[in-house]
């Protein structure tokens, strides 16, 4: 069963920083494209950053762009998601995403169970 574990939200103050990382097992990780979501209450899930499979390509919200880095370990099976410079606003639930393209209409996705980001002085 493929599994994608997120670790290293909690509760920090505005300014502050954060490093979050995803876990994958059993998929073949190199393969994947890799993404971070975010979900803040009664809101809807967003994209927050995106990596290519080889790491070659990264894009970003305009909300994180500059204060956010998207970076994988294809050895250790990781993404990690590097969260400086936080505003409250940055609070919700954060989603790791994996996604492979089989051909333009398929493709299959995977999602951890997701971990929470709190900004509050």
């Amino acid at each position: 069963q493929v599994q994608l574990v997120e670790s290293g939200g909690g509760l920090v103050q505005p300014g502050g920083s954060l490093r979050l990382s995803c876990a994958a097992s059993r998929i073949t990780f190199s393969s994947y494209d890799m993404s971070w979501y975010r979900q803040a209450s009664e809101k809807e899930r967003e994209l927050v950053a995106a990596i290519t499979s080889a790491g070659g390509s990264t894009n970003y919200a305009d909300s994180v762009k500059g204060r956010f880095t998207i970076s994988r370990d294809n050895a250790k099976n990781t993404v990690y998601l590097q969260m400086n410079s936080l505003k409250p606003e940055d609070t919700a639930v954060y989603y790791c995403n994996a996604v492979r393209y089989y051909s333009a209409s398929i493709r299959r996705d995977y999602w951890g169970q997701g971990t929470q980001v709190t900004v509050s002085s």
